[in-house]
């Protein structure tokens, strides 16, 4: 059985007119975004020539995003995983 074509969207109705609203939304967010991006690249850039390291900062930041608990949890399944292979 076909698929029943999309109905047609009067382009001067209300719903055409509140479609491409969200559409605009979304392309401006999306732009606002990318130039946040890039703000971060510059402060990792920065941070790297000042020494520090970008993978153990990236690291912390995801580990700061994380409840404590769930962490605490991770770190110490961790822990015994390291000493099951031998390695803490």
């Amino acid at each position: 059985m076909a698929a029943s074509p999309a109905p047609a969207v009067d382009p001067s109705s209300v719903a055409a007119d509140q479609l491409k609203s969200i559409i605009e939304r979304i392309e401006r967010l999306e732009e606002e975004k990318a130039g946040i991006a890039g703000d971060i690249k510059d402060v990792y850039a920065e941070a790297k020539a000042n020494g520090f390291d970008v993978k153990v900062l990236r690291k912390i930041i995801s580990l700061r995003k994380r409840d404590h608990d769930e962490r605490q949890e991770e770190e110490a399944i961790l822990e015994l995983y390291l000493q099951a292979l031998g390695m803490a």
